[in-house]
């Protein structure tokens, strides 16, 4: 039978007789029948006792609830209140953060589009001379691609988004991997996608992989990839293509990328981090520029190639970068 000292009248003394006696084997109630001065209680007193200390039927909340009379208050924690004070700071510079004006995005109609590609355009004139004849031949509704309203114009939806612009002959045209005498000619994309980086480009390609599995995307930019790897690669047929202007320019030049069954360009509108993008990065701009009017404008006037700006058109772009373009 164990045996018990008298009843302990706070924790510190608990503490000592927490363990009933070195190597002695654990009572069934150690800590209770230390408090309460008894032997075996009863399940009703145990529940009365936790009740009268605050712990309902836990005994553990109970014997925590109990004050000890012998305790030294100590001076407030420091480690603790720093590491609060820090936290209330990095809230209040968050929530500051979050005030700041963020630059609005909208998805603007065909001839909010077209007037703000022509406003774009207008703006580069000032160094790539258009003749007014060949300004005024742009209509919207033969050189803007209008795309679905309802579906989010994210990298992952763009796939979706070339699919209905195509309709019915969107298989045919992105999927089938043959390449068609005097239909379709090696090299030769239905779709151009121009980024202002290549990791961007990377990003769309992605998203078009659901049209990509037959027919392998060109990759046409600078970045771990040389010139002539893009000129073997656009040798067998090409349905789609992503890159950046500088690149898609010397392919041009160099008649590797052709030209004949482009039937859509589709005009990245991402901003990046520094809130630039492809109309206003200062050095891409202007390789965009120089890449729009010397190959592609001509046959945007004919009619033969439509424009997709793909992306919410921010404010910034139209307002606060634009003057990179004038200078």
């Amino acid at each position: 039978m164990h045996h018990f000292p008298p009843a302990v009248t706070n924790d510190a003394e608990l503490r000592k007789y927490k363990l009933n006696g070195k190597g002695k084997k654990r009572h069934k109630y150690p800590k209770f029948q230390t408090l309460m001065g008894c032997e075996e209680p009863s399940k009703v007193s145990k529940q009365n006792w936790c009740k009268e200390r605050g712990g309902g039927r836990n005994m553990k909340s109970a014997i925590k609830n109990q004050k000890n009379p012998n305790r030294i208050p100590l001076g407030p924690n420091r480690a603790l209140m720093k590491k609060k004070k820090k936290n209330t700071e990095s809230k209040t510079e968050n929530d500051e953060k979050s005030n700041v004006l963020q630059p609005t995005t909208t998805t603007l109609l065909p001839s909010q589009q077209f007037g703000f590609f022509l406003d774009r355009l207008k703006s580069a004139n000032n160094r790539l001379k258009l003749s007014s004849l060949e300004m005024e031949s742009m209509y919207a509704d033969t050189c803007i691609v209008e795309l679905l309203q309802d579906l989010e114009q994210n990298a992952g939806n763009l796939s979706k988004h070339m699919k209905a612009v195509f309709g019915k002959s969107w298989k045919n045209v992105l999927c089938e991997g043959q390449l068609l005498e005097g239909k379709v000619d090696p090299g030769s994309p239905a779709v151009l996608v121009i980024s202002s980086s290549a990791l961007r480009s990377l990003e769309l390609l992605r998203g078009l992989r659901p049209l990509t599995r037959e027919c392998q995307a060109a990759k046409l930019f600078a970045k771990h990839l040389k010139v002539n790897e893009q000129v073997s690669l656009l040798k067998a047929r090409v349905n789609i293509a992503s890159g950046t202007p500088n690149r898609i320019k010397k392919l041009i030049e160099i008649d590797a990328l052709r030209l004949s069954r482009l039937a859509v360009l589709v005009l990245d509108m991402h901003i990046d981090a520094k809130g630039y993008s492809l109309f206003t990065q200062p050095q891409v701009s202007g390789e965009f520029w120089d890449l729009y009017t010397s190959h592609l404008h001509q046959q945007v006037i004919q009619g033969d190639l439509r424009i997709c700006l793909y992306g919410h058109i921010s404010q910034m772009q139209n307002e606060v970068k634009s003057a990179a373009l004038d200078e």
